[in-house]
């Protein structure tokens, strides 16, 4: 059966790394059909608005996105198109993986972290942010509720039976913000006891930074709030040696984005040099959601292979090569 796909190209890199991620999944000779729509600025070029509904309707339409990176300017109604597509879609899992991939600039040489991010509350709520008039005092005010707190949990625990992880940590800051956090904290023990075959513990946000810095190999699966999601899943995609090896997906009932999570580097935008390795990982990362785990694997081998055999790679990875040419050295070995 023929599966359809929304593809949003994005801003900046994103087209060029886009169409490469398409040439390696129809290497894979998938019954795949894309619907090409429009978000960021060339949405507001070509439409007058940054997300138009047309946009949205299609992907509620296929349940399935693609995305590349989106650019939102400064003053034109959105804090963030990536929070309105969550919000909209009512995505409230985001999922970010880092692996180690011999033959980049990883820190160290056995990561393989995953970690869950409450994607819908939190401190990223926009309701209730007020600033004076002489713009002195700012207020922000942030939500944790005990139903979005059991439903990512209960999503990190899931995951971990059926992706085989031996260990869920949850992170908060329960220590001083008792409330918030603390309500969270309470809520990852209440589910933990319903898993007994998944470790259990807990630590304070500070302190996992300092930890995955010092001794990264204690950690399987991260889950926790929005803010701290946020930020713990950039200082794991700096051990595997940054953001172009992360890819991540926004997880809902209803629909599912997948993504890569660097931005739409505008220096090099046009230069045919970007490194499509996140976009083509979250690529894998929806092969997954489709349930072709086989073909997923296939292409983080290729990308594997490519790297250890240092062949035709991008600048960012040590090597002088521009994106077409690396995704041919990554084809060759997908379908050899």
């Amino acid at each position: 059966m023929t599966q359809t796909i929304t593809i949003i190209k994005g801003d900046g890199i994103g087209p060029e790394i886009m169409d490469a991620t398409i040439r390696v999944m129809d290497a894979l000779n998938l019954d795949f059909k894309y619907e090409f729509k429009d978000a960021g600025l060339c949405a507001l070029e070509a439409h007058g608005e940054l997300l138009p509904k047309e946009t949205l309707d299609n992907i509620s339409k296929n349940k399935i996105c693609l995305k590349g990176p989106l650019t939102t300017p400064v003053g034109k109604g959105f804090s963030s198109i990536n929070v309105a597509l969550r919000r909209h879609f009512n995505l409230y899992a985001n999922v970010r993986p880092v692996v180690t991939f011999e033959g980049t600039k990883a820190r160290y040489d056995d990561i393989d972290i995953l970690t869950i991010r409450e994607n819908t509350e939190g401190a990223y709520l926009s309701e209730g942010q007020t600033i004076n008039e002489d713009h002195t005092v700012a207020e922000s005010k942030i939500i944790v509720t005990r139903e979005a707190s059991m439903r990512i949990v209960r999503y990190a625990f899931d995951l971990a039976v059926k992706a085989g992880r031996k260990k869920v940590t949850a992170v908060h800051k329960a220590n001083i913000m008792k409330t918030t956090s603390g309500l969270f904290l309470e809520v990852a023990e209440e589910v933990a006891k319903a898993y007994p075959s998944i470790e259990f513990n807990s630590l304070i946000v500070d302190n996992t930074c300092m930890q995955l810095v010092m001794n990264p190999g204690q950690f399987d699966m991260i889950v926790t709030t929005n803010l701290f999601g946020d930020i713990i899943s950039d200082l794991c995609a700096g051990l595997v040696g940054g953001l172009g090896m992360a890819p991540g997906a926004n997880i809902g009932q209803d629909a599912a984005i997948f993504e890569a999570v660097h931005g739409s580097a505008p220096d090099i935008a046009g230069q045919k040099i970007a490194n499509p390795t996140a976009l083509i990982l979250a690529a894998a990362m929806m092969l997954e959601h489709l349930d072709m785990a086989d073909k997923a694997n296939q292409i983080r081998q290729a990308i594997r292979g490519t790297l250890l055999a240092k062949d035709r790679l991008t600048g960012d990875l040590g090597g002088q090569a521009k994106t077409a040419e690396f995704t041919d050295a990554v084809i060759e070995r997908l379908i050899a």
